[in-house]
């Protein structure tokens, strides 16, 4: 079964962390291309990060610059979201995504398959 997983939301103060984890299972995530986007109540989704397939470039929303780091573990077919010095405006439900194409920006080209997310709540 093709299927990526999140996991590593919750409930985070302000200026607190959180490691999101994108497992997938039934293909080699190596192979592709994965981009990390949020949607917020109300608001449309919008692309956060992207790590590439072949060299392990990174992109990232200008939003979470400096706070966020995308990173991949190819061995344990997984992608990694870590999110430091949080605020209120994080708060969303995290998804990621592979492309078996390439990162365009921050976003993936194509989006092959998709987890179905992980709430983050960033709350005092």
């Amino acid at each position: 079964q093709v299927q990526l997983v999140e996991s590593g939301g919750g409930l985070v103060q302000p200026g607190g962390s959180l490691r999101l984890t994108c497992a997938a299972s039934g293909f080699t995530l190596g192979y592709y291309a994965v981009g990390w986007f949020r949607q917020a109540p109300g608001k449309e989704r919008e692309g956060v990060s992207c790590i590439s397939s072949s060299d392990g470039t990174t992109d990232y929303a200008a939003s979470v610059k400096g706070r966020f780091t995308i990173s991949r573990d190819n061995a344990k077919n997984t992608v990694y979201l870590q999110m430091n010095s949080l605020k209120p405006e994080d708060t969303a439900v995290y998804y990621c995504a592979a492309t078996y194409y390439v990162c365009s920006g921050y976003v993936p080209m194509t989006l092959d398959y998709w987890g179905q997310g992980t709430q983050v709540t960033v709350s005092s």
